[in-house]
């Protein structure tokens, strides 16, 4: 069983910048490939980025390339996701992912992560 608790949301001005942070309990935490999505209000929930079980290989929506990191830190049970030059689309609930049955990093559907953390809401006002 794995707790997820996100953090680090809130409200930034477009062009701003965000880091948030998601805590695992659980001494397994190295063997989930972690995993970032957000749902935008009247809309459904869309993959952000993903990330393997070591942190050496990460995989990002077409939307958030370049703009967004994923990174990992096994000794914290922590995943981050650093979120620059923010966009007014980019409001929305983040929520973090655990997922151990997955077998690579680029499985987009969200119901093949096993665990989930409540969301932060990010708010980007433009």
């Amino acid at each position: 069983q794995v707790q997820l608790v996100e953090s680090g949301g809130g409200l930034v001005q477009a062009g701003g910048s965000l880091r948030l942070s998601c805590a695992a309990s659980g001494s397994t935490y190295s063997e989930y490939i972690m995993g970032w999505f957000r749902q935008a209000p009247g809309k459904e929930r869309e993959f952000v980025a993903s990330i393997s079980r070591s942190g050496g290989s990460t995989y990002y929506a077409d939307s958030v390339k370049a703009r967004f990191t994923i990174s990992r830190d096994n000794a914290k049970n922590t995943v981050y996701l650093q979120m620059n030059n923010l966009k007014a689309e980019d409001t929305a609930v983040y929520s973090c992912a655990a997922g151990i049955s997955i077998r690579t990093i680029t499985v987009r559907q969200y119901a093949s992560y096993d665990y989930w953390g409540q969301g932060t809401q990010v708010t980007v006002s433009s």
